[in-house]
């Protein structure tokens, strides 16, 4: 007889005795309702598994193609290159890493189909994954031991004739100019001596330290350019910028742009001495709208592209903190923090790259940003302006060189 089947006829029983045995109703409907919070707990946590295998399976399947078309693996190797990277990625949400590999592993189904035109050759990644999530002991009672979690994705790559080839682009910068980026780096801007000895030898030194705002304008600048060097002609590339404290500070007007004319000078004249708090939400919503792709082509920045006969144009949003969402506090909000993973999901599901960028940032923001991230390459997390420089170029020539794209 069945557990769930036996607790029925225990309750009808009882209904049917006229002696109240109020005790013995209570001792079985108080393990029921703590069977059904169990449940409701299960479901949010299923929810949510559900959304970390679809990223995990975007981010490999993006990998794998870009694997591909640059060489690093063969057809014959993608399949476990996949796996490998899907574990790798679910492996940082769940506790018993071991057995979460090889389960997951064994429900990744990879295919690869591979087309030559010419002298140009196109890979098709498609990747499925399926993880049997296990519930709580409270959900056990009423009978439900796991669920199911499924998740796919399918990109494309491309290798073409000339392997310089870049692609067009437009790129948003949401960048943070609350109060803490006033802070010093740990760079040197100048040193003056202001005492020496009698031998005229310095003994103590004035040091004023580059700040993190300055830092991250020679970042932008970098930035802009790698990009204007990609784009001689000056018709591949369409920048804008948004920064925010606790509210939008503003943007470039009109928020879109050929060329980084407009995108530097907005950048440049930033405030040395930031002040406020910090949420990214209005900063996020300006540039998803500037940037996103509808599939109907509808939208300015494909108009614009194919002006210039580009017929195809990636979306890059770059978001940029060194902290994280506190509002207009010194306290972290979590409701604040959800909001913008929930904008850096729709901005991704808009066909937007998103590039983050923690700069010297608390544990809570760097777990926002790594969370807002396209991919684990998409991530950055430098701890010096020196590393903050590299990481803005390097996205600069990631995006120019980028031939692979989710089309799922």
């Amino acid at each position: 007889m069945s557990p769930i089947f036996s607790l029925r006829s225990s309750v009808a029983n009882i209904l049917r005795d006229r002696s109240g045995n109020f005790g013995m109703l209570t001792a079985i409907l108080v393990p029921v309702t703590l069977g059904a919070a169990g449940v409701a707990v299960d479901i949010s946590n299923t929810v949510i598994a559900q959304r970390q295998l679809q990223e995990a399976a975007d981010s490999a399947a993006l990998a794998t193609a870009a694997a591909l078309a640059d060489g690093t693996i063969a057809v014959s190797g993608a399949s476990a290159f996949a796996k490998d990277f899907v574990a790798g990625q679910m492996s940082n949400y769940l506790l018993n890493n071991n057995v979460a590999s090889t389960g997951i592993k064994d429900g990744v189904k990879v295919t690869v189909s591979q087309a030559t035109s010419g002298k140009s050759t196109t890979f098709n990644v498609n990747i499925t994954t399926t993880y049997s999530q296990p519930l709580s002991g409270l959900a056990n009672f009423v009978g439900f031991k796991s669920v199911n979690v499924g998740a796919g994705s399918s990109t494309q790559s491309g290798i073409g004739p000339d392997q310089n080839a870049r692609n067009a682009l437009s790129m948003v910068l949401a960048l943070d100019e609350s109060g803490s980026m006033a802070q010093d780096t740990d760079t040197v801007e100048s040193k003056t001596c202001t005492r020496t000895n009698k031998k005229g030898e310095c003994k103590e030194y004035s040091t004023i330290y580059v700040s993190k705002m300055a830092a991250l304008k020679s970042a932008a600048g970098a930035l802009f350019d790698a990009l204007d060097g990609a784009d001689k002609d000056g018709d591949l590339v369409r920048t804008g910028a948004v920064s925010y404290t606790h509210l939008v500070m503003g943007q470039t007007s009109p928020i879109m742009a050929w060329g980084t004319t407009a995108a530097r000078k907005y950048v440049n004249g930033m405030p040395s001495v930031p002040a406020g708090g910090t949420d990214a939400n209005g900063a996020m919503l300006i540039a998803d709208n500037a940037v996103r792709k509808p599939s109907d082509g509808s939208d300015a920045e494909t108009k614009a592209h194919a002006a210039k006969k580009n017929m195809t144009s990636d979306r890059y949003l770059v978001l940029m903190s060194d902290g994280e969402m506190t509002g207009y506090s010194n306290v972290w909000n979590s409701s604040l923090d959800q909001k913008v993973r929930d904008k850096c999901d729709a901005a991704k599901e808009d066909g937007i790259t998103i590039f983050s960028v923690a700069f010297m940032a608390p544990d809570k923001g760097k777990k926002l940003l790594q969370y807002c991230a396209s991919s684990a390459g998409s991530y950055y997390e430098p701890n010096t302006m020196e590393n903050l420089v590299k990481d803005f170029q390097n996205i600069a020539q990631t995006a120019m060189k980028t031939t692979t794209r989710l089309i799922n």
